[in-house]
């Protein structure tokens, strides 16, 4: 599938969407932190949007880890989507990236819903981590975490989901290994991965609750594994990485922990890799990180059942008829890719935020990110995001 195709099959979607009133006197409009449209019956119901996010850093590097990192501008993302219900049991989404080196295809799934949950086909994030679990459009820092290292984000197959109140959420699924158009590459590298997620506290809509979670990756390799990461900051270079090693498959188990108490939350993730690869002697990795915050104007963090992830943030009061909510955070992370035969390095992130929500779709975050590399130096990076989406 050429650029031009997915493009134009995006145009279309949302052109779609945007005609369909017109086309059916019975539809509504309205906006619900989103262009949403449906039916009287709301059989069918359609929804359209996107987000914009741009990015500064400013960085003070040591020269042996870059000596040519500079400070500058990015989009980091410009999506546009389209999603909906027909019928009301056929669900569907096309999500387009045209940020980065080039466009991508992000989402394009169809589901068929049942009493029990979805069965689900296309390209879609497996189930994996409650970072990756969770949009870039509500995660607490400008980046995921060290840990997110590991996930694989979206592959194309097909799944089964569900869940049982507010209290359970679980994921199960196969997949190809996919390039950013969503076309397999091998019959041979084939993923099955479950997620379960569970909250044995849940009150006051979320406003308390914990919730913990597991999730199994069984990885087939067609050729070459490489696992490397950036120090939390998009703009820098990658400064642990293991270089591409022949290897058979991997297995990778993540385990996450979360709890709101009313303004205050906190996160953890610990996941590790194991991979086979004899002729670098079955190397072991592992990374985890550790997260907390706190809303100065009372909020509390909001969660989506559904998909075990946080979740939009609604402020008591929106900039300009009050201020807004603000929220503060830090965070350490850690990676380890040293084993076997494999020195890929070892990383610590330390990091700071205060993001300011103007309202439930508009954000500037900020962020200090100090990052340590073992044997190699020190960076530092001061971060800032305006974040939009609609």
């Amino acid at each position: 599938m050429t650029k031009n195709r997915v493009t134009g099959i995006v145009s279309c979607l949302l052109a779609l969407g945007l005609v369909a009133p017109a086309a059916h006197a019975d539809w509504v409009a309205k906006w619900s932190n989103g262009h949403k449209i449906e039916n009287s019956d709301k059989g069918h119901k359609l929804k359209f949007g996107g987000r914009i996010m741009a990015d500064y850093t400013f960085a003070d590097v040591d020269d042996i880890l870059d000596p040519g990192q500079q400070d500058g501008f990015e989009i980091r993302r410009a999506r546009l989507f389209f999603s909906g219900t027909l019928y009301k049991n056929v669900e569907f989404k096309a999500d387009y990236n045209f940020s980065g080196d080039g466009p991508e295809l992000k989402d394009a799934w169809i589901a068929l819903k049942q009493d029990w949950g979805k069965i689900k086909f296309g390209h879609f994030k497996e189930y994996h981590s409650l970072e990756e679990a969770s949009s870039s459009k509500y995660i607490p820092f400008l980046e995921r975490s060290l840990s997110n290292t590991f996930s694989p984000s979206r592959n194309s197959g097909i799944a089964l989901e569900g869940k049982s109140g507010d209290k359970l959420n679980w994921g199960v699924g196969f997949f190809y290994e996919s390039d950013d158009f969503a076309e397999s590459q091998s019959d041979d590298a084939t993923v099955i991965n479950a997620r379960v997620g569970y909250r044995p506290v849940w009150e006051d809509d979320g406003a308390r609750m914990v919730h913990i979670a597991a999730d199994i990756q069984l990885r087939d390799i067609d050729g070459t594994l490489r696992y490397r990461s950036r120090p939390e900051a998009h703009f820098a270079d990658r400064y642990v990485d293991t270089g591409s090693f022949v290897a058979d498959g991997v297995d990778i188990f993540n385990f996450d922990l979360a709890t709101v108490q009313g303004p205050f939350w906190a996160a953890a993730e610990y996941v590790t890799a194991d991979v086979d690869a004899p002729l670098s002697g079955d190397p072991s990795f592992d990374a985890y990180y550790l997260q907390a915050g706190y809303f100065l104007t009372g909020e509390h963090k909001a969660f989506k059942t559904s998909s075990g992830g946080w979740n939009r943030l609604k402020p008591k009061s929106n900039w300009g008829e009050g201020r807004g909510a603000w929220e503060i955070a830090g965070r350490f992370s850690t990676i380890d890719l040293n084993d076997g035969a494999i020195e890929g390095g070892e990383q610590e992130n330390f990091s700071l935020a205060l993001n300011w929500y103007l309202n439930p779709a508009t954000r500037l975050m900020l962020n200090y990110v100090h990052a340590d590399v073992e044997s190699s130096g020190e960076a530092d990076f001061f971060l800032a995001r305006w974040s939009l989406d609609f």
